[in-house]
């Protein structure tokens, strides 16, 4: 495999003209309309403007275009940027705490140990992020000698790590390497991808020094995507399995997402309702089995296959970029019962606690 491109390409569409609120595998009637603009309900029924917003701003802060996920109940260090020495890389999260997307950039930031400014974005209104023509998170304001915006968790993930392991170009030529294209899908709908996101930009003396052989780094890749694609597409239907789960996953979110008292009430108990069905879904759509554990079990179990008992993680014994993928869209459901249950009847335990021992030891 090559990437599709080594040198900037035109840009085709802005990530603006491509306004999406991060749910792209809901239904129609689920999907916001525009900013402002009420979404109708899965029953027909139309909800108020308000009432919508706050609904679907509870639930798209989980999970950005997987759907609706839940977040782990994480030991999250806040990072300050003024920590860095001068002129070094100065970062600022744009995060809803509760997205799996923001998960993964969070754990690669704290494995590499880098200084890193949280701010939390409110799911509704998202006057954090009014400065970005592109609406969703995380989005990545990285300054290494001019400020730079950084969009999309993979393409923040392989910028940042092709910036450190190569100075040879600056982080804003790096990133231009991974421009945005408007494409549309077999049905229709305008999306915005990047290309080469799961790509390291190097030249072939450090592509031969991070990936000694070339099966490595195809691998990584792969799982990458994977978790991308298919993984983080498991987590709704799991966390709002039933009502209770449902509620209970609404319950998180309010507690550690910025919403104010009457938001947060209206978000937890009408929320929770709403992705129940919403849940139901996109098991179909997904073509999940009845119990959507077993395709839980069954995708986690096919991870830590591929890890294998040879080796510590993916990456050997250090952590890869898969690895962390994989790791910080598992986390999100930290602290519920499809966590509880997955550590129980999968294999993922051993692997899952080497993770979280060294990302706490070298994000210290």
């Amino acid at each position: 495999e090559r990437p599709l491109s080594a040198r900037p390409q035109p840009k085709m569409a802005g990530a603006g003209s491509l306004w999406r609120v991060g749910a792209l595998l809901l239904p129609p009637a689920w999907r916001l309309r525009a900013p402002g603009r009420a979404f109708s309900a899965a029953a027909g029924r139309g909800g108020s403007s308000g009432g919508g917003r706050l609904m679907l701003g509870a639930a798209f802060a989980l999970g950005g275009s997987a759907g609706l996920c839940l977040a782990a109940r994480q030991r999250l260090r806040e990072h300050s940027a003024a920590e860095l020495p001068t002129g070094s890389l100065q970062l600022t999260l744009y995060q809803y705490k509760t997205c799996p997307f923001c998960s993964k950039v969070r754990a690669f930031l704290d494995y590499h140990g880098l200084p890193y400014e949280i701010v939390e974005v409110n799911p509704i209104m998202r006057k954090e992020i009014k400065f970005s023509s592109y609406r969703k998170v995380p989005i990545l304001l990285a300054n290494a000698g001019s400020p730079l915006q950084l969009n999309d968790s993979s393409v923040i993930i392989s910028a940042i790590k092709t910036y450190l392991i190569s100075r040879r170009n600056s982080l804003e030529e790096i990133v231009s390497f991974y421009p945005p294209i408007k494409t549309v899908t077999e049905k229709g709908k305008e999306v915005l991808e990047y290309e080469n996101k799961y790509w390291l930009m190097l030249d072939e003396k450090e592509t031969k020094r991070v990936y000694p052989v070339k099966e490595v780094r195809v691998e990584e890749m792969k799982w990458r995507k994977w978790a991308d694609d298919w993984l983080v597409h498991l987590i709704s239907p799991n966390v709002y399995r039933t009502p209770k789960e449902a509620l209970a996953s609404f319950d998180y979110i309010v507690r550690e997402g910025k919403f104010g008292t009457l938001e947060g009430l209206f978000a937890k108990y009408v929320g929770a309702a709403a992705m129940f069905f919403v849940s139901k879904r996109l098991k179909k759509r997904h073509q999940l089995r009845d119990d959507v554990r077993e395709d839980l079990y069954e995708a986690v179990n096919k991870w830590v296959k591929a890890v294998g008992k040879n080796r510590l993680f993916m990456g050997g014994n250090q952590p890869n970029l898969a690895d962390l993928a994989v790791y910080g869209v598992l986390r999100v459901m930290e602290g519920l019962e499809a966590f509880d249950d997955m550590m129980v009847h999968t294999n993922i335990q051993p692997w899952y606690q080497r993770m979280e021992e060294v990302i706490q030891k070298t994000g210290v």
